[in-house]
């Protein structure tokens, strides 16, 4: 030991350095997750500078005919949508967490199934099944005569339940994993108060579970907020189909854009409520209630427990599955062709580049964070994870614009340098829709791939350090390895997602790469349910990946 002391005192110079090129390292790797954060503001910025230049004449036009409209659909929406998956989503994961019924095991994560059910899906087959020249009204029809009455499906009421169905299920695994961790105990202590069930419930098991109906309900309305094709299957126009319609509709980027900037007011709004709600309390949980902690339905209450589930489970899932089955079994055989090979392979193509480009981001903001976690690294973590709360038409139009200003810009500058007329070099090419993903689905891949991280020992990291191994080869040659686990399951959540994108790759897909998504949109305009059928099944498919994993993570929970 003293060799060594003596041989430090004697090579200062050697250790300074050393220090130095790791200091340099590390800036560099603090200096791309900086262009990731700023990758994901980009967009933001645009949106907000559109105002700069209004589209007046636009904008006459929307406020004299459709504006006070889009305000009061996307508010009924979102108090619509807010309470039913609350009142969804919390009662059912009560009834899983701290109830013995029949069935309670099955449900406990079929009730999951519906994640796997993109909302425009079920809104299609919603309105095919339902609709006035549908088999449920034909049906009814015929029971009680051609003027009974039957609730409209085209109609708030109607897309509000669909959306309830299609995304109670992130209201139920958070409120689900409250309820588990705080178990019985706490709901008795209020007893021993004079509380009645229903009280304990309302006053002790709720607030406690507080944090995670926050979260769960917001991101229910991030998703209410960020939907275009179910809204569109309803003609029910809110500011998703608005900003659609003046771009493609009315050739007017810069109104898509102030349209876009009023719907990122709306995620602002619900973002801040979301923070509100959770506020600054600290929730100690209990241990994990065994089995024998639920209370035991018996009778009347069993059976009806029991159909409650069955009869959430089939709306959202069975029915619309097999109406899907139903109808590829019967038009497969003209639509299983070359044109869907090819709206495959470019989905399969499209999620694969995105699921590798937006890991690799993912990979490199997880472990620069490790590398210098102080305060600035860490904000632009939050910032680039910031986008999944931001729909998908936000960004296309963003991205559009900023696309846009560079080709103006570059062609100017070609023009004047070298006297060359060039053509648009990013506007409408695969490198926009890729970057939208990125952007969106960033928060999806970070999660996975950040847990792996935490899993890995410092100690790791010191002895390669003390061998002489570079930050980079710390990265490729130790921490990757562990983390394929996290890596896989971060690829396959983006894969999956992209596969499902809707308003993103309608707006900035290039020319000929239609995908299954947009082929589901297409076959919906034109009211050819049977044909958007296969695509549909396609991505109800893939959707069960995620589920998958979570249903196993839930699981090993238990």
């Amino acid at each position: 030991m003293n060799a060594t002391a003596e041989h430090m005192r004697r090579d200062p110079p050697a250790e300074t350095g050393i220090a130095a090129w790791l200091d340099v390292d590390v800036r560099l790797w603090r200096l791309a997750s900086f262009t990731v954060a700023g990758v994901v503001a980009a967009p933001i910025l645009v949106i907000a500078l559109a105002w700069l230049a209004p589209a007046g004449d636009v904008w006459r036009h929307l406020v004299h005919t459709v504006l006070g409209e889009l305000l009061r659909h996307t508010v009924v929406l979102m108090l619509g949508v807010g309470v039913g998956v609350f009142v969804l989503g919390a009662g059912l994961a009560w009834l899983i967490a701290m109830c013995e019924f029949p069935g309670r095991r099955f449900f406990d994560w079929a009730l999951m199934l519906p994640l796997a059910m993109p909302a425009y899906v079920l809104a299609f087959v919603a309105v095919a099944l339902l609709d006035f020249s549908g088999p449920v009204q034909g049906a009814w029809r015929a029971l009680f005569g051609r003027a009974a009455w039957f609730p409209p499906i085209r109609s708030a009421g109607g897309v509000i339940g669909v959306m309830v169905l299609a995304f109670y299920p992130y209201v139920y695994m958070l409120a689900r994993g409250a309820f588990l961790a705080h178990g019985r105990r706490m709901l008795e202590t209020g007893r021993v108060y004079g509380l009645t069930p229903w009280a304990a419930f309302a006053r002790v098991a709720l607030p406690m579970a507080r944090p995670a109906l926050a979260a769960g309900v917001a991101l229910a309305l991030m998703e209410t907020l960020a939907d275009f094709g179910a809204v569109a299957v309803f003609n029910y126009d809110t500011f998703t189909t608005a900003i659609y319609k003046a771009w493609q509709g009315l050739f007017s980027l810069p109104a898509a854009a102030q349209l876009a900037s009023l719907l990122l007011l709306f995620v602002a709004l619900a973002l801040i409520g979301e923070q509100r709600l959770r506020g600054r309390a600290r929730y100690h949980v209990a241990s994990r209630p065994g089995r024998e902690e639920r209370y035991r339905l018996a009778g009347v209450r069993a059976w009806l427990a029991t159909a409650a589930c069955v009869l959430v489970l089939l709306l959202a899932f069975v029915i619309p599955v097999g109406q899907l089955l139903r109808w590829v079994w019967s038009a497969a055989r003209t639509d299983l062709d070359a044109r869907y090979l090819r709206f495959f392979f470019n989905t399969v193509s499209l999620g694969a580049l995105a699921a590798a480009a937006t890991t690799f981001c993912a990979v490199l903001l997880a472990y620069t964070y490790r590398l210098k976690p102080d305060r600035w690294v860490a904000g632009a973590v939050r910032f680039a994870t910031l986008g999944y709360a931001l729909p998908g038409s936000v960004l296309a139009v963003g991205i559009m614009l900023s696309f846009v200003w560079f080709d103006q810009h570059l062609a100017r500058m070609l023009h004047a340098v070298f006297g060359v007329a060039a053509g648009p070099l990013l506007t409408g090419t695969l490198v926009a829709l890729l970057l939208a993903y990125g952007v969106r689905f960033m928060a999806v891949a970070y999660g996975p791939v950040d847990s792996s991280f935490e899993r890995i020992k410092p100690s790791l990291w010191q002895a390669a350090r003390t061998l002489g191994a570079s930050n980079r080869e710390i990265l490729w040659r130790v921490s990757i390895p562990l983390l394929r686990g996290g890596l896989l399951s971060a690829g396959l959540l983006v894969f999956v997602e992209v596969m499902k994108e809707m308003p993103a790759t309608l707006l900035l897909r290039p020319f000929g790469w239609d995908t299954l998504a947009t082929r589901v949109f297409e076959m919906t305009s034109e009211g050819q349910w049977e044909r958007a059928a296969l695509p549909a099944l396609t991505l109800v498919l893939a959707g069960f990946i995620p589920v998958i994993m979570l249903v196993r993570r839930s699981a090993s929970r238990i």
